[in-house]
């Protein structure tokens, strides 16, 4: 059964196209992803499904017959209401019903000496109860301590005022509400928003049982690969669908858009040699060849021409890389704590970092993550304990909040402040790097989007040759480009990182080690953040009498599918070095019938020139194949 059909839908504020004849289907129980860069359109589309907006063409269908929750990115919730009081709102119909039984049993008790009475009153009575039993009114309570309790709000905090909660608070008060409604069908956008971890993988689990069908917009990757199997791609106005979640979709796109760049070379290889040949035609002057020149523009001009699907200059190149080499010992800190006033912030903090770890450092919100990072950076802020470097180490430092950006500077000498000794050819050369060009240089850093922002900040830590990076939320405004350059930087580089995020699937990619910071010291992890995430499982398990040997066992369970994947991987790789030279030789080999058509005897001689033609197209074909074979290895 179908539960949403979007068919053809266009969407256009003025001369702006958002959404182009855009289609795709949801079935029932289905749980999609909505992925885009922002401005795409993603909101603009929930929007016209929940009827808020009107668009310019085109249909949609969502099943009447079932009831449609929206969570939207921004809320304008302001109540006096407690929280608990907005949750238990969503009940109203079963409080009220509890409300009659209440009375109906007041009623019973004042006719107890009725008999005539109070055989009517006791089957109104039973019908009130099965309607309650029915809704399932003696647990609603429980379901709202439930979902309060896994979206971060302690029972300490239900009788707060909404009108004080901070805007996160409210939005999770509104996702919770949403929750406790039980629609059948879920459009939630940006669900994780202002959550820490713990109440992301509750969201996660709560998803993952939910048996109606979700659509969600989320930049949180891991989380899109943890509760979806189907993602929509929208992008220049239209959407591609790909069967499978986050993961699979990122490899198959990279995959499509460089199997896109051969094709797009190759036609433009092809539009030139024709361009050659009709120019011979017409300098040849005669009559038959003037035809032929005309045949072949007609040609060119119904070609089905492949647009150039990524221009290499548009991405950002970053790269990481230490002027020297710290000693052996990087950091080491020894029991230190902080606290403001009476509020104890944490205690008893110890650690230490070797040259080359990759360490995430992560933790509930408000815990002190920042403010370490702060007191690293000043040690003198510590109130006890001790904070030790090594040898050479030099230390660089990326703000989530991007204060080392001054509002007031151009995008150029933003750069050339930091690093005065560059020529003006340097800094135009490694900004055009950030994708800063011509007009952008002159912009007023306070004039830039968070993305642009961001981008100018992490080429100033670029730029330091730093041997130890200290990097706050570092994905934060970053496009699906621009993380990805980011990650592979960060393993490429040699020195050491201590990296704060929120972002599981960018820690998943380039730590070795996790740090999970609470108010009282921290707790060390090696691997990434899966690792720490069945580490945390298991010893989770390890409290169960009979878990632990289970447990064991799929660890090993576990350990040998990496090893068969390993080999799997291996034999893959053997297979696409051999494909791919098997590419550049047909590649090659194009190439020289192309040019040998090209040559006055090839062209004059008609069975000559057919017999390499029909081998040229042989061969194409045949490149087309290699090319499927490649990208099915690579999917």
């Amino acid at each position: 059964m179908i539960d949403i059909n979007v068919h053809d839908i266009s969407k256009s504020y003025g001369s702006l196209q958002i959404l182009k004849e855009v289609s795709f289907i949801i079935n029932e129980g289905e749980k999609v992803s909505l992925i885009g860069l922002n401005g795409s359109g993603k909101t603009t589309l929930f929007r016209i499904l929940t009827g808020q907006v009107d668009y310019d063409s085109g249909s949609f269908y969502v099943n009447p017959n079932k009831t449609l929750g929206y969570l939207k990115q921004s809320n304008e919730l302001n109540t006096e209401m407690t929280i608990y009081a907005v949750a238990e709102s969503v009940f109203q119909p079963i409080i009220q019903l509890e409300s009659e039984i209440r009375l109906m049993e007041q009623a019973l008790a004042d006719s107890s000496n009725d008999s005539s009475k109070l055989e009517s009153l006791l089957l109104t009575y039973s019908d009130l109860n099965e309607k309650f039993e029915a809704l399932e009114g003696y647990q609603y309570k429980s379901k709202i301590r439930g979902v309060l309790n896994g979206l971060g709000f302690s029972d300490q905090e239900f009788h707060n005022p909404v009108s004080q909660l901070s805007g996160g608070q409210k939005s999770r008060v509104m996702l919770a509400k949403l929750l406790l409604s039980s629609p059948d069908i879920l459009l939630l956008d940006e669900p994780t928003n202002h959550l820490d971890i713990q109440s992301i993988e509750w969201i996660e689990k709560y998803i993952t049982d939910f048996k109606g069908s979700v659509l969600v917009i989320s930049h949180d990757r891991y989380f899109l690969d943890r509760t979806t199997q189907k993602t929509l791609f929208l992008s220049q106005e239209t959407i591609k669908s790909y069967r499978g979640n986050y993961s699979f979709f990122i490899e198959k796109w990279h995959i499509d858009q460089q199997l896109l760049q051969k094709k797009y070379q190759l036609q433009e290889k092809e539009v030139q040699r024709q361009k050659e040949i009709i120019a011979k035609f017409l300098a040849n002057g005669r009559d038959k060849k003037v035809r032929q020149a005309k045949s072949r523009e007609k040609m060119l001009e119904n070609m089905n021409a492949i647009e150039n699907p990524h221009n290499i200059d548009a991405v950002m190149k970053l790269r990481f890389t230490p002027k020297r080499p710290s000693g052996y010992e990087v950091l080491k800190v020894d029991n230190i704590s902080k606290h403001f006033d009476s509020h104890k912030v944490f205690d008893n903090v110890s650690f230490e970092i070797y040259r080359g770890e990759r360490v995430g450092l992560i933790g509930p919100n408000g815990v002190g993550k920042s403010t370490l990072f702060k007191m690293i950076q000043n040690p003198s802020m510590t109130d006890n304990g001790q904070i030790t470097f090594g040898h050479h180490v030099e230390m660089a430092y990326y703000d989530q909040e991007l204060t080392d950006l001054d509002n007031e500077n151009t995008v150029i000498d933003e750069i050339w402040d930091a690093y005065p000794d560059l020529k003006v050819h340097e800094v135009r050369g490694y900004l055009a790097q950030f994708m800063f060009y011509s007009e952008d240089l002159f912009k007023t850093v306070g004039d830039l989007s968070g993305g642009e922002k961001s981008r100018l900040s992490l080429l100033k830590l670029m730029l330091s040759d730093a041997n130890l990076l200290m990097i706050d939320e570092p994905t934060n405004h970053l496009d699906i480009d621009s993380k990805d350059i980011l990650e592979k930087a960060m393993i490429n580089y040699d020195g050491t990182m201590i990296i704060i995020s929120h972002d599981r699937y960018f820690l998943n990619k380039t730590v070795t080690k996790i740090f999970e910071m609470t108010a009282d010291g921290i707790q060390e992890y090696l691997g990434n953040y899966d690792s720490y995430h069945d580490k945390k499982k298991y010893l989770a398990y390890g409290s169960q009498e009979d878990s632990p040997s289970i447990s064991k066992t799929e660890m090993k369970h576990k350990a040998k599918k990496e090893r068969d994947l390993i080999r799997q991987r291996q034999a893959e790789k053997k297979q696409i070095k051999l494909i791919e030279e098997t590419i550049q030789n047909t590649e090659e080999a194009i190439l020289s019938i192309e040019s040998q058509l090209c040559e006055p005897e090839v062209f004059n001689d008609h069975e000559k020139a057919l017999s390499l033609s029909t081998k040229l197209e042989q061969l194409k074909k045949a490149l087309d194949d290699y090319f499927e074979e490649w990208a099915a290895l690579h999917s």
